[in-house]
């Protein structure tokens, strides 16, 4: 059997970072999951981007950066490239440059499910979008 890969939006591993309660458990959780076989857990240089630089206003830039650099060590990398921007571009559902970015990043990467807190911004995924919350109950807990 393969591994499930899925896709971290940016708002999971800020709340990560941010050790932003009620849902840092649960988001941490999700996140450990890339230290289990049944998981490979992905995100884009663009949500590590966006994630870096919400927690280098709380924490500062050093804190923030190293925070990071652990979460590499375990998390996969998508690829955003000039595919994604003009598959982003024309697909006219989509109306967020970054949604879309993130969306075509995660679907080359064969991910099968789109882990944020913010569903509605992917009102366009044709793969399944669920929170770190509901993502935990219907495929992580045995």
């Amino acid at each position: 059997m393969s591994a499930k890969r899925i896709f971290l939006d940016a708002n999971v591993l800020v709340t990560v970072l941010c050790n932003e309660y009620p849902k840092f458990t649960v988001c941490a959780r999700v996140l450990s999951l890339a230290d289990d076989k049944r998981f490979e857990v992905y995100t884009s240089p663009l949500c590590l981007a966006i994630a870096g630089h919400l927690a280098g206003k709380k924490s500062g830039k050093q804190v923030a950066k190293k925070k990071i650099g652990i979460m590499l060590e375990k998390l996969k990398v998508t690829h955003v490239d000039g595919s994604s921007a003009k598959r982003t571009i024309a697909n006219k559902k989509i109306h967020d440059l970054e949604d879309g970015l993130e969306y075509y990043s995660a679907v080359d990467a064969k991910c099968t499910c789109i882990v944020t807190y913010d569903k509605k911004d992917f009102y366009f995924s044709e793969m399944e979008v669920l929170d770190a919350r509901e993502f935990l109950l219907k495929h992580a807990v045995k």
